[in-house]
């Protein structure tokens, strides 16, 4: 059985970092980064999801600034955390047959869309730290907005952010 090498310290100045981990190529590589630990974990979520969603057994590593220097945080043990929900896969449930009534897979690609376009206002606002219930209605939102709807309300977030 393979073990995976521990995560190497990142380069640089320390900011909040997710490395990932492919037993395939043996390798540590860097998933996302930013100055913000929220925009992180976001990527980090999308990015489990789809890997996972692939068959891809991946391993990561949360890096970021205490006191000053690298270091690296756990995974939370519980559920109700913020890490613990982006890592951990949610069930799909089953697709219906696409159809007239039915979401197909283009619809569900461009509510992705919305979330991430309205996650990007939100994060140019300075909101980074997002609760349960915000993610909630960001999903909410991007359910039932459509394009230009989600567009105008991230350019609004975005210029209230640029003040």
């Amino acid at each position: 059985m393979e073990t995976r090498p521990e995560s190497p310290s990142p380069q640089g100045a320390p900011r909040w970092v997710a490395m990932y981990y492919r037993p395939a190529e043996r390798t540590w590589r860097s998933a996302a980064e930013s100055p913000h630990r929220s925009p992180v974990l976001h990527a980090l979520g999308e990015m489990t999801q789809t890997l996972r969603a692939r068959g891809d057994e991946v391993t990561f590593a949360l890096w970021g600034p205490k006191d000053g220097a690298w270091h690296r945080f756990d995974t939370p043990p519980q559920s109700d955390t913020p890490l613990q929900q982006a890592t951990t896969p949610r069930p799909t449930p089953e697709a219906p047959a696409a159809g007239p009534n039915g979401p197909t897979v283009l619809a569900e690609r461009m509510t992705g869309r919305r979330h991430q376009v309205l996650m990007s206002g939100l994060s140019k606002a300075g909101l980074y730290d997002l609760s349960p219930e915000d993610d909630a209605t960001v999903q909410a939102l991007a359910e039932r907005l459509d394009e230009a709807a989600v567009r105008r309300v991230a350019h609004w977030l975005a210029a209230a952010g640029a003040r």
